[in-house]
């Protein structure tokens, strides 16, 4: 918890600020990531190793069709395989997602259900991707059951501990005072409950979708003959570097527009009644730094702090 002591503007130059802002550093990220690309590729003796270049030549040819590249005993390609994945992985992920907030309300409401649950959660939790990879492998074969229990089993725990962990922060005293008042039950679950678990919501639903596209991908390498996870099984058995890259940065690209265009919209709907906080100044008053508003400080450091003003007469008396 952050509290604005005092404030203290900081003037900063044009160029300070475009180079301080978060979009300037979202951006050079990716300048990073391709001089380290260009540095090792000019640096290790490797023949497989690619360039940029050629891993966007191929990614360019998958999307366009060009490639001429026959994938399994078909002519299947980049969109019949990435339909595959997206078809396993939205299955498991809805029913994810459906019982893991079933579970996670019924443990977070029930001290018998916590307890019946919470031994076989933690273990779900503990098993490795590659071991639900190789079992369902060998109890299912090849098909689209094992890659959709993957799923399933690799983003149901995170979903049912940051459900029940919703619930349990939930302040007590309102629902003591909802109830003082006689609201109904209804009323207490949809305007006390509901908005107090938004949060843990929304985490457990980025959680089991990107722990889900893990699982799927393993499982699909060990066990299918088709989908993404197949796919770059392929190219690493053809030693392709560019293509075992290349379909990873699908899955990147996916991943980012998946979070632009879905899950920050329905967050932005879900929290249009919470006041807007600057992510980057409460991060920054964790850490006690200085801020355009001034200092923010732990709530601790209060009884300690001087504010600005009384420190700039004490130097002009001294």
């Amino acid at each position: 918890m952050t509290t604005l002591v005092t404030k203290a503007p900081v003037s900063e130059t044009g160029w300070r600020r475009v180079l301080g802002s978060p979009k300037t550093a979202r951006l050079l990220f990716p300048v990073a990531v391709l001089a380290v690309w260009y540095f090792i590729y000019y640096t290790i003796d490797s023949r497989i190793f690619p360039t940029p270049q050629d891993v966007l030549g191929f990614m360019w040819e998958e999307v366009t069709l060009t490639s001429g590249v026959r994938y399994s005993s078909v002519a299947e390609n980049l969109y019949v395989q990435f339909g595959v994945s997206l078809m396993r992985l939205t299955i498991g992920f809805v029913v994810a997602m459906i019982l893991g907030t079933i579970i996670g309300l019924a443990m977070g409401i029930s001290k018998r259900a916590d307890a019946f649950f919470h031994d076989w959660v933690m273990a779900v939790l503990a098993m490795p991707a590659l071991v639900w990879a190789l079992f369902l492998g060998l109890a299912l074969g090849f098909g689209d059951l094992g890659p959709i229990i993957a799923v399933i089993a690799a983003g149901l725990p995170f979903v049912i501990i940051n459900v029940r962990e919703g619930v349990r922060n939930t302040p007590r005293e309102l629902f003591d005072m909802a109830r003082a008042f006689d609201v109904p039950q209804n009323k207490i679950t949809r305007h006390v409950l509901l908005p107090s678990l938004m949060p843990f919501f929304f985490a457990a639903l980025r959680y089991a979708y990107a722990i889900g596209w893990k699982g799927l991908v393993i499982t699909e390498v060990f066990a299918s003959d088709r989908g993404m996870g197949w796919t770059i099984k392929f190219w690493y058995d053809a030693h392709r570097a560019k293509g075992v890259i290349g379909y990873a940065l699908f899955f990147i690209i996916f991943a980012m527009a998946l979070e632009k265009l879905v899950f920050d919209p329905l967050a932005e709907k879900a929290f249009r009644w919470r006041p807007q906080v600057d992510a980057l100044e409460m991060a920054e008053g964790d850490f006690g730094a200085v801020t355009q508003e001034g200092f923010l400080l732990q709530e601790s450091q209060v009884e300690e702090a001087v504010p600005i003003e009384s420190m700039e007469v004490e130097s002009k008396d001294g």
